[in-house]
């Protein structure tokens, strides 16, 4: 029993990645590049990506790029409103599609729309490679990630690959996704990459005709494990109607409702994403010097 419990603690490691991880050529013209990342799928990482992109573009003012690494099931075309294929410029470089002031690209541009990716993994690297340094995505403040679920070959590749600067969490307030959220926040831990922090996405519901909220996914857990991971908990996203709406319709809830309270917790995880981000690169600018 011993020996099994030690075999399945070796699975359970990621060994000789951290030395590299950080390693990875950033890509040309992007200053910053951020994972919104979640240990398990369905708790609202893609709709989170997008918002925040958004956001970052029109509230900061920022040049924002989103990357669809969800190969298999890539949900920007639909939440961003593209649904044609990108140009290639003279370096045989396809050129990201714009919309709502974000420089996008996704593998579902380049699929029919109900087409099934049923590839192996190495053409899923092979296409994650051509989406990230097969395409001129110009000169960008932030290249927003939306990672794949889970924590396989994907995740670390895209970690490994890229020079991230550093990743955010988002889970649901229920256990079952917490489990999985701790999942990929040792994960990002173990390849160097720094956690921005967590979002709480449904957090609450709040009652269109008494205005109570009603806490359908539990209370406070995504809090409790930001405190106890020792991270910060930089947002909590309501459930709303215009929500759901916006990413069937294309439109994101940042601009379909910029004075809705779900659209200001989303300016506000953009600010502190920003935030973030400036305190990171302070610390490694005035970082202890080394002298050999």
């Amino acid at each position: 029993m011993k020996g099994l419990l030690r075999y399945f603690t070796k699975l359970g490691g990621v060994r000789g990645y951290s030395a590299v991880s950080r390693g990875g050529l950033r890509l040309e013209g992007v200053k910053d590049v951020i994972a919104v990342a979640s240990g398990k799928g369905g708790v609202g990482k893609s709709t989170t990506a997008v918002n925040l992109a958004v956001a970052l573009a029109r509230n900061c003012q920022l040049k924002v790029g989103l990357l669809d690494a969800d190969v298999y099931g890539p949900s920007i075309p639909t939440m961003m409103k593209i649904h044609r294929k990108p140009d290639v410029d003279g370096d045989s470089k396809m050129i990201p599609i714009e919309s709502y002031g974000v420089q996008c690209m996704s593998i579902g541009f380049l699929v029919e729309k109900d087409a099934p990716i049923v590839w192996r993994g190495p053409m899923v690297m092979s296409a994650l490679q051509k989406m990230t340094r097969g395409v001129s995505w110009g000169n960008l403040d932030v290249l927003v990630v939306d990672m794949p679920p889970g924590t396989g070959d994907a995740q670390l590749t895209m970690s490994q690959n890229l020079k991230l600067s550093g990743a955010l969490i988002v889970s649901t307030p229920q256990d079952v996704a917490l489990i999985d959220a701790r999942r990929g926040v040792q994960m990002f831990s173990k390849v160097e990459v720094p956690i921005l922090g967590m979002v709480e996405n449904m957090s609450y519901f709040k009652c269109p005709h008494c205005g109570e909220p009603s806490f359908i996914f539990g209370k406070g857990g995504t809090l409790k494990t930001a405190n106890e991971m020792g991270l910060k908990l930089v947002g909590e996203i309501p459930i709303e109607v215009e929500i759901r709406e916006g990413c069937d319709e294309g439109v994101p809830v940042v601009v379909s409702a910029p004075d809705s309270t779900v659209s200001k917790a989303y300016g506000e995880v953009a600010q502190k994403v920003v935030s973030r981000l400036e305190e990171l690169a302070n610390e490694k600018e005035n970082g202890p010097e080394i002298i050999l």
